[in-house]
């Protein structure tokens, strides 16, 4: 099916903007572009309610980071979920994510504890996969502080769903219990060459230069791709992992590895709900104030996440 016509419409705004690729500036450029994007024309009829938001710090592999914890207007002990936000391991931050993350607590009605890892080209790989462990094991062992009870759960999107996959396989190696993960359009297979991303390399807001750019930034002096923290479908052993929600988007490079990795899952025993969004591009996740058809699929795909957690 065509591009959804209002994400089409802000396609087409972005275009006419003249606004350079992000592959042509520097990361500090990208980041201040991207918070413009999303925190700076947010207005308060906008923010999706939740029932409270809480600034703090969990440890990292190397000191404390930024978080946000996000609770929903719902009584008792509710399940955990540690979040990662995108932006290509380079860009992105709590703010720029924050309406994404409500709309995770309030449709699959859980604590979210947003975490703000550290960002390449200062931090390179493997820095971010590290920041997302440790906070995900801190958080494991305070579960009592945020949802209350033993379920546990992570979620991401993009470079952040990267993330979420690489601290499911390694929390399973700890012998920490996940009862699920949320992978929206994940960063799975740092070399893969899929279709997806030759039909959708220009024109649908992430590019091929983009993606390049991310990588060559944050794990660009990296000798092995397939090195697992950077590209979790090629771990060795995907068996006992949690049940996953992968979320993908028709207009997207990353589509086919999303779903290449569902597969995987299914094909090594475990349980994967791939989710395709017919119309919609990379990012759409966050545009459901402009595209009622985004913020369908967000509320239908938290809500499959929700019953995977809840079970």
């Amino acid at each position: 099916m065509p591009v959804d016509p209002h994400i089409a419409a802000l396609l087409t705004v972005l275009e006419e903007s003249g606004a350079p690729p992000l592959s042509e500036g520097t990361p500090e450029a990208g980041r201040a572009y991207y918070l413009a994007l999303t925190r700076d024309v947010r207005t308060p009829e906008q923010v999706v309610p939740v029932g409270s938001t809480e600034d703090r710090t969990v440890p990292g592999a190397e000191g404390d980071l930024r978080a946000r914890v996000y609770r929903p207007d719902a009584s008792g002990p509710l399940p955990t979920v540690v979040f990662f936000h995108g932006g290509g391991w380079v860009i992105g931050d709590l703010d720029t994510h924050d309406n994404m993350v409500r709309n995770v607590c309030r449709h699959a009605e859980a604590v979210v504890v947003a975490v703000d890892y550290r960002l390449a080209p200062e931090h390179p790989f493997p820095a971010a996969a590290e920041d997302a462990v440790a906070a995900a094991r801190w958080v494991a062992q305070h579960l009592d502080e945020f949802g209350g009870d033993p379920r546990l759960a992570v979620a991401g999107d993009s470079a952040g769903g990267n993330l979420a996959a690489v601290v499911a396989q390694t929390l399973r190696d700890d012998g920490t219990p996940l009862v699920g993960q949320l992978l929206i359009y994940p960063a799975v297979d740092a070399e893969g060459e899929y279709p997806s991303r030759q039909e959708n390399a220009k024109g649908y807001f992430l590019e091929q230069d983009t993606m390049d750019w991310f990588y060559g930034h944050y794990a660009g002096a990296w000798e092995d791709a397939r090195d697992a923290r950077l590209s979790p479908l090629h771990h060795g052993d995907l068996s006992g992992l949690p049940p996953a929600v992968v979320v993908t988007a028709e207009y997207d490079p990353l589509r086919d590895e999303g779903e290449a990795y569902g597969k995987a899952l299914e094909a090594a025993g475990g349980t994967a709900h791939v989710l395709r969004y017919d119309g919609m591009i990379h990012g759409f996740f966050d545009m459901g104030g402009a595209s009622p058809a985004a913020q369908a699929a967000i509320e239908e795909s938290c809500a499959r996440f929700r019953e995977v957690i809840h079970r």
